[in-house]
């Protein structure tokens, strides 16, 4: 099959892509893929929390809430030369982004934002892309991340617009909407995606979905994560999202949203070899590795490089190099 790029999505145009037979789904998203992207790249990224802990938000998986008693330490801002360190480590290890992640509510206009923005200008200048997570930021505040040379930021929708205030209130989807926004006012590129087994029902993933495919442009990553039950936190009895789920989500992302990169994110420690290889055939093009199995946090594990290796070799597969940022400056982002 061969599909255009558009932005108009229904909710029930998904909802009949999401729900169709499991085996026409991989078939369809498989094609998609191969006409927009190398099946046979896959991007391995590496995730380093430069600032641990302690954040005033509440959402209710996160090990990191100061509201939740976890087994997270609150650390400080990592020093610029350990982060580089870490970078050069995971760059001889075949990765092409390093996406720093700190538990921030938004940033701030201090030297904490200095030092990111130095480690952004270092990172980079090694030949990598470089993403960054820090929480809301204004306009001024991505152009300067722009000016530092980062290739994406990572805002997360996480859930529905309707569902969204079961997992959160101490910010609002519009919040999030409008840190995607600032960040298209740049050459910045935008990833944000969500996670699976909060709760949610297959509507509320498939109204998640429509929400970032009617973004003009697609969010150009899209990482679909799986949650990881913390103790601790209101969602640590939550069950394990079956892998036909997960799949699912991995193809109806990649049929509506094309060119993206789909990003098999937090989650994946938990799924086997063929698991794996079931979403990549379904359009997955991206993952997360480690050298100390761990992705974001202690709480949060990460398959090690050489497993990832194994697997990639196994299946045929390889590891994408860094790619340039896109130089043009893009439309806002609109919810169509």
């Amino acid at each position: 099959m061969s599909v255009g790029i558009r932005y108009n999505w229904h909710k029930a145009e998904i909802q009949t892509i999401y729900n169709q037979p499991f085996l026409e789904l991989i078939y369809q998203a498989a094609s998609v893929h191969r006409q927009y992207h190398d099946p046979r790249k896959i991007q391995v990224c590496k995730l380093i929390s430069i600032k641990t802990g302690a954040c005033p938000e509440d959402c209710s998986y996160c090990a990191q809430s100061s509201r939740y008693k976890t087994e997270v330490k609150p650390q400080a801002l990592l020093e610029k030369e350990t982060v580089v360190k870490i970078a050069q480590q995971a760059k001889a290890n075949g990765v092409s982004r390093v996406c720093m992640g700190a538990a921030w509510r938004e940033v701030r206009d201090n030297s904490q934002f200095e030092t990111v923005l130095e480690m952004v200008k270092e990172v980079t200048a090694m030949g990598l892309e470089v993403c960054c997570t820090l929480g809301m930021l204004n306009a001024d505040q991505a152009k300067r991340l722009e000016t530092a040379g980062l290739y994406a930021y990572n805002h997360n929708l996480d859930t529905s617009a309707e569902y969204y205030n079961t997992i959160i209130t101490t910010r609002t989807y519009g919040d999030r909407l409008n840190t995607i926004d600032n960040v298209r006012q740049t050459n910045v590129t935008v990833c944000s995606g969500g996670i699976l087994g909060l709760g949610e029902s297959v509507d509320d993933r498939v109204g998640m979905l429509q929400t970032l495919a009617n973004l003009q442009p697609h969010p150009e990553s899209v990482p679909i994560n799986i949650l990881s039950q913390v103790p601790g936190t209101p969602l640590e009895n939550q069950p394990d999202v079956p892998i036909w789920e997960v799949v699912r989500m991995i193809a109806t992302a990649r049929i509506i949203m094309p060119t993206s990169d789909v990003r098999l994110s937090a989650g994946r420690a938990r799924l086997s070899q063929v698991e794996q290889a079931l979403c990549f055939m379904a359009g997955a093009n991206s993952i997360f590795s480690s050298d100390d199995h761990k992705m974001l946090t202690v709480t949060t594990p990460c398959p090690d490089y050489d497993a990832d290796i194994q697997m990639l070799n196994l299946l045929g597969l390889e590891m994408r190099p860094p790619q340039q940022r896109p130089q043009q400056v893009t439309t806002p982002a609109v919810v169509g």
